[in-house]
């Protein structure tokens, strides 16, 4: 691919944007000195995003992959247990099982919401019961801040008895039927990582109405130190804790979420508007009775057409790139398991083939759209 030959400033496909009352939050630790790890802004941030989503509690920690990782944790994964995840998502989602020694099986898409096919998973359970391998959990990704067809999902899960870590990384302030993406599982997952739709700069969180667990998750997640004069250490902990100061950056930005999804939906609709005469085009579907955050605009062109734009996009030092590489065929799970959506039929495979993401940020200029519509024009 052609190097950026322009002078141009970079329109990036998810910058970060601040909402301007983050200092506020951020002088306040540094004059109360809470600098170390944890504080009141950690406190405050836990009690106003579970507040927020709706559930009883939530924990935030130095990332969402350890939100991911304390989940298996308080699920029991252990080496040689199975654990079925998404295919189409970030590596994120899957790299966890490998932590705790257990095997991914990975679930194909369904081309709905592009997220878990519940065809799919049914096969998937049906198979492991008859050779007796139940899985410890099932991770469903919410892909691009749409949710995953949750109800169908659910009551499969329900009938195998099989726990759901809801991965909501990149689908914060999206909905499901009235409930907040991320409480529908038995733990949800969000990532507050720079490109997300708000940002700690780095972060994430685990939620639950399983507050007991949540316990546990914050005592695991600070080195796991018993309650002692001196340091005293009975199982293995880990440095997950989000610091005071980053969770001062979360307050400010949770209280502009519900303005973030609206300016992410706006830009998402002016694409589709511009767009969506071209036959060639189709955008990411929104399932009925969902309303999806649009992280990023997401949508289809054949694959020729994809590096076209792509190449065209880049020379004017805009960002794109192709939707995620399903990670069945990802080098590092060479090997595992993986249950298409029907006989000979790829979802994932396909959409990573042909599926495209646009600049998308909260903070993108109208003008600065309009000129990345124009040069996807100029190869359509």
């Amino acid at each position: 691919m052609n190097q950026v030959v322009t002078e141009k400033k970079r329109i990036y496909l998810s910058s970060p944007h601040m909402s301007g009352n983050e200092s506020k939050y951020i002088n306040e630790a540094f004059h109360t000195n809470w600098i170390a790890p944890l504080g009141p802004n950690v406190d405050e941030f836990e009690k106003e995003l579970a507040s927020y989503v709706g559930t009883r509690d939530a924990a935030a920690l130095s990332s969402g992959t350890a939100a991911i990782h304390l989940a298996l944790l308080l699920l029991g994964v252990e080496k040689g247990d199975t654990v079925f995840c998404s295919s189409l998502t970030f590596v994120a989602s899957a790299n966890p099982i490998l932590y705790q020694g257990a095997e991914p099986v990975f679930i194909d898409s369904e081309p709905d919401t592009w997220n878990m096919s519940p065809q799919a998973l049914e096969r998937a359970l049906s198979d492991a019961k008859k050779s007796n391998r139940i899985p410890k959990a099932v991770i469903v990704v919410n892909l691009y801040g749409q949710s995953a067809k949750m109800d169908e999902i659910i009551n499969i899960c329900d009938q195998y008895q099989v726990p759901i870590i809801e991965d909501a990384a990149e689908s914060l302030g999206s909905s499901y039927k009235g409930n907040k993406s991320g409480t529908l599982g038995y733990f949800g997952v969000y990532s507050f990582n720079g490109n997300k739709i708000i940002t700690t700069s780095g972060g994430g969180a685990l939620v639950s109405n399983d507050e007991e667990s949540l316990k546990k998750a914050r005592f695991l997640a600070t080195q796991a130190r018993d309650p002692a004069l001196h340091y005293q250490h009975s199982t293995v902990g880990f440095n997950y804790r989000m610091s005071n100061i980053l969770a001062g950056i979360g307050r400010a930005q949770l209280e502009v979420l519900d303005d973030r999804v609206a300016a992410r939906r706006a830009v998402f609709s002016k694409y589709e508007e511009a767009l969506r005469s071209h036959e060639a085009i189709a955008f990411m579907p929104e399932l009925e009775q969902t309303t999806s955050n649009r992280w990023l605009t997401t949508l289809t062109v054949k694959f020729e057409k994809k590096m076209k734009i792509i190449d065209n996009l880049n020379r004017q030092n805009i960002e794109s790139r192709p939707v995620w590489k399903p990670l069945h065929l990802q080098p590092v799970f060479k090997g595992c398991t993986y249950y298409p959506h029907k006989e000979n039929i790829c979802v994932s495979s396909d959409l990573f083939y042909i599926g495209l993401c646009l600049p998308s940020g909260s903070n993108l200029s109208n003008e600065d759209q309009d000129f990345v519509i124009s040069k996807i024009k100029e190869v359509l």
